[in-house]
């Protein structure tokens, strides 16, 4: 049994052994791509169907490599959540899903990409990363849709009664916002505050709604250039910066992860004086026997 737990633990280790995976991952990724072509799976299909089978046993091999590996406690195997996502992938693909829920299995299928964030370990890394990232992130939107908020209230009691397209209400406003602090269309946007509804090209078509046109040359820039600038600069910096600091903290638990490995594989100070002493006690046996060899020799010459 130990002997194959060892042969286990070295396959599962094995480079070639993980860049094989690694390349089964990106065909499984590049076979979801084929499939999405329905004339290639019409003449294909048969051998689609095949590669589909090869790489699902070569997923399940692996989680048995690993599971073995873990030799009487195959527990320990679940505790890192990325092969608990490995197993849950595998096992979705053994469900007998068809028919009208064939795009579920699809989805499945296609989820086994993302298995390479496990198999690149820079990857895995800035994923860490963002997975930290977001409890602070929630801060920085909470901020962020509070920004949102005060300036879609402003622009509905502003701009409202001008451009009811843009401000009418609240929801409109924000989605309106949410445009703007894209940088898509927001010099449009800004031209309907800035000239009237009366003479935008944007109220064309629906000049019915233009009920009220009004020009703000000052007020339409000062809102729309302060906006961006703490929506787009200020808001984007922040999110920036607490996925720098999520990515230094994974960084630093990944180097002390590898830190406690290699302090595992090697020797303690006890183990050392251990194999000290078992190698002095060996040299003291190998005299001893010089010695009692010695005085043998001497007693048959004399």
């Amino acid at each position: 049994m130990h002997t194959i737990v060892n042969t286990l633990n070295r396959i599962a280790d094995n480079s070639v052994f993980q860049n094989f995976v690694t390349f089964v991952i990106l065909g499984a990724g590049v076979l979801v791509g084929i499939e999405t072509v329905p004339d290639w799976v019409a003449a294909y299909g048969s051998i689609l169907h095949f590669f589909d089978n090869a790489i699902l046993f070569v997923f399940t091999v692996e989680i048995a490599v690993k599971l073995g590996a873990e030799g009487r406690k195959p527990a320990n195997y679940f505790k890192d959540p990325w092969n608990v996502f490995d197993f849950l992938i595998v096992v979705a693909c053994y469900l007998p899903i068809g028919g009208q829920h064939l795009t579920l299995l699809r989805l499945l299928r296609l989820l086994r990409v993302l298995r390479l964030v496990k198999a690149l370990p820079r990857l895995r890394i800035l994923v860490g990363a963002l997975l930290k990232s977001i409890p602070s992130m929630g801060y920085v939107g909470v901020l962020l849709f509070l920004l949102f908020y005060i300036y879609a209230v402003a622009a509905v009691f502003i701009f409202g009664h001008n451009d009811p397209l843009h401000f009418k209400n609240i929801p409109v406003a924000m989605l309106s916002l949410f445009s703007v602090v894209t940088m898509e269309g927001w010099i449009d946007i800004m031209d309907v505050q800035r000239f009237g509804c009366a003479h935008h090209s944007a109220y064309a078509d629906i000049k019915d709604m233009c009920t009220a046109s009004d020009t703000f040359p000052f007020a339409a820039p000062l809102y729309f250039i302060t906006f961006i600038f703490i929506g787009t600069m200020i808001m984007l910096n922040l999110f920036i910066g607490v996925i720098m600091n999520g990515m230094e903290e994974a960084q630093k638990e990944n180097e002390e992860e590898d830190a406690a490995e290699l302090g595992n594989e090697r020797p303690t100070l006890d183990q050392d004086i251990s194999e000290i002493e078992r190698q002095i006690a060996a040299i003291t046996h190998n005299l001893e026997k010089v010695r009692s060899r010695a005085k043998e020799l001497n007693k048959k010459s004399g």
